[in-house]
């Protein structure tokens, strides 16, 4: 978690946050191993035929591998295994996973203004983004 999100931006979750989630029904933690070594994880949940992707992330020394992409297309495919029809996902305006989520067919569907402040106080904002399982 701490290697994958660049702290200026204060986007990881706590411990404590990633353990009350994974508590809750309908949520899963997908890894992604090198020689045995956690290199990346895909956090979802859903709730009935709605599912968000809350968090992807991949180790820096593995990026642009195709760990990310594996990574969300195994979430899309576990949304389509349990009946989600429709996975939603939010991100931050200048993150360059963007393009990844527009790669497997992910549309703009709001923008949140303002919503992400970095530590030196700049604002960006969130832009959710959905893609249709039908």
């Amino acid at each position: 978690m701490g290697a994958a999100f660049d702290p200026r931006y204060g986007e990881a979750w706590t411990r404590s946050q990633c353990v009350g989630i994974l508590a809750m029904p309908g949520v899963w933690l997908t890894l992604a191993r090198v020689e045995g070594a956690v290199v990346g994880f895909a956090l979802s949940r859903a709730i009935m035929d709605e599912a968000e992707l809350l968090l992807i992330a991949v180790d820096p020394a593995h990026a642009r591998t195709g760990i990310g992409a594996t990574l969300l297309r195994g979430a899309i495919a576990e949304c389509r295994s349990r009946g989600v029809k429709r996975l939603h996902l939010e991100v931050r305006a200048n993150n360059p996973a963007v393009a990844l989520y527009a790669g497997h067919g992910f549309r703009r569907a709001g923008v949140r203004r303002n919503y992400y402040r970095n530590r030196d106080g700049e604002t960006f904002d969130a832009h959710t983004y959905a893609l249709a399982l039908e």
